[in-house]
């Protein structure tokens, strides 16, 4: 007799969520999909936790979320009430939630009852050059395999994903982890360096590895758009540590002038009557 094949992940939550009713953990989300299904990615299972949350902000990092829309879809049947707790969504107890835009163009999640200022980024004291290195880091988050292929968000037990991951420095760009399984930390900037940007990835790499990795080594990206040559001096002796810099590119295409766009036959008709100017 053939074998059954896997639900996908998101199923496999949902069942494990429904098991447990309806509200639970995702440390036992993950214990009973490794146990029910074994041998699936445990960081899989996290990220796809944050992807299904409404109400986790960090779930417009990935593919699902792209793009604004209300959150009635397959992948929004979770509420986390707390960091590590969770249950299945109900717009009637919980309201209804929406992804949507700021005024900068930067996805976001939102209650739809609330006003849209109340719950927008605080955008305001915030330079050019730092804006424009957070929407690449939102960018490269959601687009990993720039990077380097294989890579996947770090997610830790109480759903906390990769993205502005915080550690006892300030929060790391992007932490993940690659095919095998190791750490890799991601620093990002703009069109300025500052000088410590140097130092600052290797005390964000240094403390993933003692306080996440277990001592294993870590490895690291540099992204800019101009690494400057103090910083590569800097970095020069640090093998597990790699530099990229990225170019960004504007494509134009046409659309019709107004005088090419076909007019419907009710709506020429409608011209046609108007009355014209003497």
């Amino acid at each position: 007799m053939e074998s059954q094949p896997k639900p996908l992940v998101w199923q496999m939550i949902k069942e494990a969520v429904e098991v447990h009713g309806n509200r639970t953990t995702n440390l036992a989300v993950r214990d009973w999909i490794l146990e029910h299904y074994p041998g699936v990615n445990v960081n899989t299972v996290l990220n796809q936790i944050i992807v299904c949350t409404v109400n986790h902000p960090s779930r417009v990092h990935y593919k699902e979320n792209n793009a604004p829309r209300r959150c009635d879809d397959t992948y929004d049947f979770l509420f986390r009430t707390a960091p590590g707790k969770l249950e299945m969504y109900d717009p009637r107890l919980h309201g209804e939630w929406q992804i949507a835009l700021n005024e900068k163009g930067v996805l976001y999640v939102r209650e739809l009852k609330e006003s849209s200022l109340d719950r927008k980024e605080p955008l305001n004291n915030v330079g050019g050059s730092c804006l424009e290195a957070r929407q690449l880091r939102a960018y490269l988050a959601k687009h990993l395999y720039l990077i380097e292929e294989g890579l996947e968000l770090y997610v830790d037990v109480s759903g906390n994903d990769g993205v502005g991951y915080p550690t006892d420095f300030g929060p790391v760009d992007i932490l993940a982890l690659d095919k095998s399984g190791t750490f890799v930390v991601v620093k990002v900037e703009g069109d300025n360096f500052p000088d410590v940007s140097s130092g600052q990835i290797l005390k964000y790499r240094n403390w993933v590895r003692r306080h996440l990795a277990q001592g294993k080594p870590v490895r690291s990206y540099l992204v800019g758009s101009q690494i400057p040559d103090h910083v590569r001096y800097s970095l020069a002796d640090c093998n597990d540590l790699f530099l990229k810099e990225y170019d960004l590119s504007l494509t134009l295409r046409d659309i019709p002038k107004i005088n090419d766009i076909a007019v419907s036959p009710s709506l020429g008709k409608n011209l046609q009557d108007m009355p014209q100017n003497a």
